[in-house]
């Protein structure tokens, strides 16, 4: 049996920095996109010990309302504001533009995927969840 055929894939990391001024980040969520197969999600997960080791003093709900937003906006749920009525390719291309804010995206890196759905797991599991140790 042949395998299915796989398409090209765009991806970003959701990157917080609670305190711009300091330059420090941690991984909180993935954003992929695969044109020819109509998708486009995110996913999010605020480790609230890595916000708090740097940032104490930053709202947690706060950070949490902004990194929902962006799964709204990857969804086109009409919760997500004006971005979210945009066509998929134009929503990618707004969550990952390069930004100042708490938030921030990567650079984007490409691949081929079979299952965008499945590759947006492997990838918030590989890049976003905590390391676990044995």
């Amino acid at each position: 049996m042949p395998e299915p055929p796989r398409s090209p894939f765009a991806y970003a990391i959701v990157r917080v920095v609670p305190r711009i001024e300091r330059g420090e980040r941690f991984n909180a969520g993935m954003i992929l996109f695969c044109r020819q197969r109509d998708f486009l999600a995110a996913r999010v997960a605020l480790d609230a010990g890595r916000l708090q080791a740097l940032a104490p003093d930053v709202d947690a709900a706060a950070i949490r309302a902004y990194l929902e937003a962006v799964v709204k906006v990857a969804a086109g749920d009409p919760d997500g504001g004006p971005m979210a009525a945009l066509p998929a390719s134009e929503r990618f291309g707004w969550l990952v533009a390069p930004s100042s804010t708490v938030l921030q995206p990567s650079e984007v890196h490409t691949g081929l995927s079979d299952d965008p759905a499945r590759t947006l797991d492997q990838l918030f599991a590989e890049l976003v969840e905590p390391v676990r140790r044995p």
